[in-house]
């Protein structure tokens, strides 16, 4: 069990680096910019208050250290839903990783940031508060594809033979 507890964790950082670097390059296009994690750690500051959906986000007080603490939190999701993954997947999969399977997951992690996160700070189900939904739903699961990809990727990199 330790052996999937560290693979899985292994791997869903890898996932997490691929989508990462995607945005990186994402943000070089003409209207785009990196991700900004600090509202993520603002609210998984406010999540120890019980209070999970924010629509008054904007005036949710600011935590000093919010921006690290959403990156430490982007990271800790990323690594849990990678020990999920491999746990649901097993070690036949380990031993051969396939795409599919890592780019249905990566593709279903969207549901925790369009139906938790998202509404979580405010900005709808689904983004449907943003200026542009339809354009963050179609970036959300560009990036959760690229997320897919780095469990498939990270997987063949550490295959067990």
């Amino acid at each position: 069990m330790l052996d999937i507890l560290w693979r899985g964790a292994a791997i869903g950082i890898g996932a997490t680096i691929v989508m990462d670097l995607w945005a990186i390059l994402l943000s070089q296009a003409p209207g785009q910019s990196r991700p900004n994690w600090a509202p993520v750690g603002r609210w998984f500051w406010h999540l120890r208050r019980g209070r999970v959906f924010k629509p008054d986000f904007a005036t949710v007080a600011a935590y000093e250290n919010e921006l690290a603490l959403g990156w430490i939190g982007h990271y800790a999701v990323g690594i849990l839903y990678g020990i999920i993954f491999v746990i649901v997947v097993g070690r036949g999969w380990l031993a051969a990783p396939t795409l599919l399977p890592a780019w249905i997951f990566g593709i279903i992690t969207i549901a925790a940031g369009w139906f938790l996160l998202q509404p979580g700070l405010g900005i709808g189900w689904a983004a449907s508060k943003t200026p542009r939904p339809n354009m963050a739903r179609f970036l959300g699961l560009v990036a959760h594809t690229f997320f897919g990809l780095g469990l498939y990727g990270t997987a063949l990199l550490l295959r067990q033979g």
